[in-house]
């Protein structure tokens, strides 16, 4: 049950948009088992000067395609397995959008089961269904 933050700049397409937010799900899937249905994505756009960010720190250089991937996740992944996900998703980006792989920066968080509320109040990880 992962929940993804994705940041760009404006003036993406929304079928681009969609496509980016399929390619994050599908990455989820194929590698941390994600349930094809668990899908929980916010996609934040920004202004010229509204995403700041190093050109080159770690990698690039980047460009103004540049997109950022929040991922909070409840159950930890082993490195490797983290490392399955972000050549994956990079992959995919690339096949289906053409965004080069120096523009995609990722961030896993990991939390526990007791700080999710899906709904009505709940800690519904931890809580059973009425």
């Amino acid at each position: 049950m992962p929940f993804s933050r994705i940041a760009l700049h404006q003036g993406k397409s929304a079928e681009y948009l969609q496509t980016l937010s399929d390619s994050l799900h599908q990455a989820l899937v194929d590698t941390f088992n994600v349930p094809p249905a668990d899908k929980f994505q916010a996609i934040d756009q920004y202004r010229p000067g509204e995403l700041i960010y190093d050109r080159d720190y770690l990698g690039g250089p980047r460009s103004a395609d540049y997109v950022l991937f929040y991922i909070t996740i409840g159950r930890p992944r082993d490195t490797a397995t983290k490392q399955r996900f972000y050549q994956r998703l990079a992959a995919l980006l690339e096949e289906n959008l053409q965004l080069r792989p120096e523009d995609v920066m990722i961030v896993i968080t990991t939390t526990q089961l007791d700080e999710w509320s899906f709904s009505a109040g709940r800690a519904s990880m931890i809580e059973t269904q009425p």
